[in-house]
This record gives C-alpha cells, sequence and structure tokens, in this order.
C-alpha cells in the first residue's frame, strides 16, 4: 500500500487485500472473494472492511445496500489511524446514500494522502456515478505528480487521469494516457474503456472497432467491467448503421447470458433503445430483459438505473411495472438521501419521457427532455451514456412533427459530431422535413 500504514491485518490478509484492490484497479477476478479471505485471516483488518463496503457500496444495486452498512458498522468498532478513520466516515456516507458528502470525504483525503490508491479508485468512481465530470479529471490529477511507474498500480492512476480527460473533452490526451495505461497493464479494462470513450466521442467508429479487437481476452477475461466494454463496441457498429452486428453483440457477450446485474442491464437496456429509436426491428428481445428488470421495478435506489429498466418495460409493453417504476421513484423522491435529487431533477423526468415517446406522445417527450438536457448530467452516467437522452430528444421531435426543433438538434449534432455517419442522417431527414413544408 506504498508504506501507507494499516490496522489489523497481518502478512497473508493484506496479500489478499492488494490481490482485491488489484482487482478494483483493473476490473478484474473476484476481489469480493480475495476480501472474505483476509478477513478469515483477520476480522480486524480495518481496510478490508471498507474496500468490501465500497465495493458493494458503487454497485448500485439494492442488494447491495445492507452489505455496505454491514461493512461500515464492522469497520467502525474497530481501531484504525485517522487515515483509515476518514475512508471509514466516507463508507458511512455512502451507506447512508449521500454520495456527494462521500466523495468530498474522499476528496480531502487524497490531498493529504496522494497515495492512497484506494481513496483516489473509490472517489473516481463517486464522480462518475455522480457524473462530476470535472472531478473524474481533477481529482485524479492533483494526485498525479506523487506517482511514477515504479509504484503498484500507476495504470490505474493513468487510467482514470484518461477518463477524466475524456470526460472534460481533452480527447488528445486522454488517449495518450489511456493507450500508455494499457501499455503498462493490458488488463486495465478501466484504461481500455477510457480510449473507447475517447473513439466514441470523436466518431471514430473503425478506429475504435480495430482498438476493442485487437485483444478482447485483454478486457473480457475474469473481467466484471466487460459487458460495458462490449457495449461500447456495439455502438460503433450502430454508428455505423449495422445494426445485424449490434444484434449479435446484445445476443453474444451484452445480454447473452442474461446478467441480473443492473450495470449490465443498463447497458442491455441502451443498446436496445438506440435501436428502437432508429425503427429496426429486435423481436422479441426486450421480453427476456423486462423479467430481467421487474424485480428492481419497486428499488428506485439509483435514478440512473431506472431510466435504463423503464426502457425495458416499455420495450416489452410492461406497462405494469412501468406503473409501478413510477410509483416507487416518487417514494425516493421523499427519502433523505442524494437519490432523492438525482430522482427529482433528473430520473423522473427521464422515466416519464420514455414511457410518453413508447406511447406516441413525443409532443410529451420533447417538453419533459428538452429542459433537462443541461443538468441530466447530475443523475450519473458517462457522455456517451447520456447520449441517449438526445437521441431520444431528437428523434422525438421528428416524429412530432417540430420542423424547427429537429432542424436545430440536426444541426447542433452535426456541429458536435460532423464526422458521424448518424448526425448526418439528422441532417437529410431534418432538410426533408424542411423541404415538405
Amino acid at each position: 500500500m506504498l508504506d501507507l500504514p494499516v490496522s489489523g491485518a497481518g502478512e497473508r490478509s493484506l496479500a489478499s487485500y492488494h490481490e482485491a484492490l488489484r482487482g478494483l484497479q483493473c476490473f478484474i477476478g473476484d476481489p469480493v472473494a480475495s476480501l472474505d479471505k483476509a478477513l478469515a485471516l483477520d476480522p480486524g483488518f480495518v481496510m478490508a472492511h471498507v474496500l468490501k463496503g465500497y465495493l458493494y457500496g458503487l454497485s448500485t444495486e439494492r442488494a447491495a445496500q445492507p452489505v455496505t452498512r454491514a461493512c461500515f458498522d464492522a469497520a467502525a468498532a474497530l481501531p484504525a489511524t485517522e487515515r483509515e478513520r476518514r475512508h471509514v466516515a466516507a463508507l458511512g456516507e455512502l451507506a447512508a446514500g449521500h454520495w456527494h458528502k462521500a466523495g468530498e470525504l474522499l476528496e480531502d483525503l487524497t490531498i493529504d494522502h496522494p497515495l492512497d490508491a484506494l481513496a483516489l479508485q473509490a472517489g473516481h468512481q463517486i464522480d462518475f456515478f455522480t457524473g462530476n465530470a470535472r472531478m473524474l479529471r481533477d481529482r485524479i490529477a492533483r494526485a498525479l505528480p506523487r506517482w511514477d511507474m515504479s509504484m503498484p498500480g500507476y495504470h490505474a492512476i493513468l487510467g482514470m487521469h484518461a477518463f477524466g480527460l475524456e470526460e472534460t473533452a481533452d480527447y488528445a490526451r486522454a488517449e495518450v494516457q489511456g493507450r500508455r495505461a494499457v501499455e503498462l497493464e493490458p488488463r486495465d479494462g478501466w484504461a481500455q474503456h477510457a480510449v473507447a470513450h475517447v473513439m466514441e466521442m470523436q466518431s471514430r467508429q473503425r478506429d475504435g472497432i480495430a482498438w476493442m479487437r485487437a485483444n478482447t481476452e485483454n478486457w473480457t477475461k475474469e473481467s466484471f467491467l466487460q459487458v460495458h466494454n462490449w457495449w461500447h463496441l456495439a455502438l460503433y457498429h450502430f454508428e455505423l448503421g449495422e445494426t445485424d452486428e449490434v444484434l449479435s453483440l446484445f445476443d453474444g457477450p451484452i445480454f447473452g447470458s442474461r446478467s441480473e446485474l443492473a450495470l449490465n442491464m443498463v447497458d442491455a437496456s441502451a443498446i436496445l433503445w438506440r435501436l428502437h429509436l432508429a425503427g429496426a426491428d429486435v423481436g422479441g428481445r426486450w421480453t427476456a430483459l423486462a423479467e430481467n428488470w421487474a424485480p428492481l421495478a419497486d428499488a428506485a435506489n439509483y435514478a440512473f438505473n431506472d431510466a435504463h429498466a423503464m426502457m425495458a418495460f416499455v420495450g416489452a409493453g410492461r406497462h405494469d411495472l412501468a406503473r409501478r417504476l413510477l410509483a416507487a421513484q416518487v417514494q425516493a423522491i421523499a427519502r433523505d438521501d442524494d437519490n432523492a435529487a438525482f430522482t427529482r431533477d433528473v430520473g423522473n423526468p427521464v422515466t416519464k419521457a420514455i414511457l410518453a415517446f413508447a406511447e406516441g406522445d413525443y409532443a410529451q417527450t420533447v417538453r419533459l427532455l428538452k429542459p433537462i438536457r443541461s443538468i441530466a448530467h447530475r443523475f450519473g452516467g458517462s457522455h456517451a451514456q447520456r447520449d441517449v437522452l438526445d437521441l431520444t430528444l431528437i428523434e422525438a421531435a421528428f416524429r412530432a412533427g417540430a420542423r424547427g426543433l429537429a432542424a436545430a438538434l440536426a444541426a447542433e449534432r452535426h456541429d458536435a459530431r460532423p464526422d458521424s455517419p448518424l448526425s448526418r442522417l439528422f441532417v437529410r431527414r431534418a432538410e426533408n422535413l424542411q423541404a415538405a413544408e
């Protein structure tokens, strides 16, 4: 741990902890199993409890919340150093659903301890789930001068910095940092994904396909980020209009195993909804996905997930589940946690807009989505993920016959992504719509 003191650990349990930390940094293996091994050896190992709590707390799974709380309770009862106590406090805030406060505590911790790899990693993930692009970059940039290639986990620092640079539109530097990280550690799925984001935002579809296809085993073998990275590959094919390839990826690595993890189901919903917007026939694929989302219809514990659950529910014609989800969001807004604001400000309007689109009320979809685009980052995700909101708004504008808005949105997107085949398609559609006046 780069000479950072730890409490309650022995040599063997510390080795298991390091294995778990590397697993998190690369998004590979089974970090929880490694931590359970460490805790079986040394139940008083504070940071093993903390890391396990972060793994569950950052999963966005409703079922993980009690485990996060139990890890906090266990860690809080143990002797700890000042640095470890600050980790425990951050975990407590995360367990209570106070994402922003947890991120702030970890920010201050890494200002004082810039070599605390776990604090940087957990804080970076919180920045992602709260849509804080600037902190995705700056949290890591502040610590970066203290790191060098001789230090274990340096690749992860570069990979996180790469993603932060990409989310703040510094694409050239992001690609350099991401490629460096992958060269140092080919198994680093987060760095692989950061470069994929760059190519997505720059509309470099063929480069992106080559990047992802070059060595798939590195970012798929025992990787808990592999579905998301396959999703990135599918995005390139979607932009190119290669529907059959997208469906093949959906039926294979994206949803072939019928994952019930919310993070994986988000990707499955997101790619099917894009195809739906484009008018593609996805057959009965929505049905199985909606069945997997069904147990979470009443959860409403993370608004970003709710939006993607709604896509599946309306895609499958499960309006009963859609109504339950909207009712759960009403309750979520009343809670005392950050997801209340995520849901009120963005999540609830988005889920209602998706339902309105499915019901053919495209004007209502426009009314709901247009005002929130500038604040959509508040419910988390990346620019690439939130792009589905722009795509939904554009398609709704076309179908509502809103000629002026459709043309404006098409021009806006073409300006942002001039090399995108999809942008050019929108411009042509807008021109045709104007000509039909």
